[in-house]
């Protein structure tokens, strides 16, 4: 008896300026496959000058989404039909996704975070410290704030980006929150209950770069996390973990972010593991 074969394939995209080998593109797609989903996850180059004519192809060929990396994450705004809670406080979108006709704009950098964060501990009521204050310390500082964070710190080598989140974490959630400039070592609080270090101090090939913090101030019961996904073990976590503190990798938050949006996309719950494990065969 033949059977007839469905061919169709559901397209997601990934707007990226440059093109480079894409992790996430690695992990989604592999979840794809282990599934049996019948979707595509496709990395495009798109300069910023194409953005609207790029979004318009997507609209054009039906596609149930896609995520978006920098340099467009607050530029696509404009272009879409609506925003959720997160992303319309952090005012930047990493992922759209289409819902009966209309492209709505989400931010699961954070949402990735917080759930792997859960996995160890509940932010609720908790004194959080936040190391930075570019997108990924946004992302992260709203959704532990709307989590019930009961205060923050944001420690930052410039006052004006500093500041900026700060006023944006003030006035746009229930956290109470403050900024330290950042000068030499900082001495976390003995304290906070959360460390997360939200810069790029670390990041491969710079794996000798060192957070500035002051390890002794690192005190056991602290919960230590770094976003920084290559190396997932970094410098500051071997140190955090040597003072007798639980340490959170950035795999976690990359992992359960590809988890979020393919939920958005598709309705499926897929399996975290399979994605892990292509991100470690990756980085090694």
């Amino acid at each position: 008896m033949a059977k007839e074969l469905n061919f169709k394939k559901e397209l997601i995209g990934n707007f990226g300026y440059p093109v480079w080998e894409n992790p996430t593109e690695a992990m989604v797609e592999a979840a794809f496959a282990h599934h049996g989903m019948k979707f595509r996850y496709i990395t495009t180059e798109v300069p910023a000058e194409n953005l609207k004519a790029a979004f318009e192809g997507v609209k054009a060929m039906g596609y149930k989404g896609f995520n978006c990396t920098l340099p467009h994450k607050v530029a696509i705004i404009e272009y879409l039909d609506g925003l959720g809670e997160s992303a319309s406080i952090m005012e930047a979108v990493n992922c759209v996704v289409e819902r009966d006709g209309r492209y709505i704009g989400e931010n699961t950098d954070g949402k990735g975070f917080l759930e792997s964060l859960l996995g160890i501990t509940n932010p609720k009521g908790k004194k959080v410290i936040i190391l930075g204050a570019g997108g990924a310390a946004r992302a992260v500082s709203v959704e532990l704030a709307l989590a019930g964070a009961k205060s923050m710190i944001v420690v930052n080598r410039t006052e004006e980006r500093g500041a900026h989140l700060v006023r944006l974490l003030d006035e746009r959630t229930p956290v109470e929150v403050s900024f330290i400039l950042w000068k030499g070592l900082y001495e976390v609080p003995w304290d906070a209950d959360i460390v997360i270090n939200c810069t790029n101090l670390g990041l491969y090939p710079n794996v000798d770069q060192r957070v500035p913090v002051s390890v002794q101030s690192l005190k056991k019961g602290m919960v230590v996390c770094d976003l920084i996904p290559n190396p997932p073990l970094t410098s500051f976590l071997k140190e955090a973990a040597a003072q007798g503190c639980t340490t959170l990798d950035g795999l976690g938050m990359l992992v359960n972010q590809g988890k979020i949006g393919i939920k958005y996309w598709s309705g499926v719950d897929v399996d975290t593991g399979v994605m892990r494990k292509k991100l470690e065969e990756l980085f090694g």
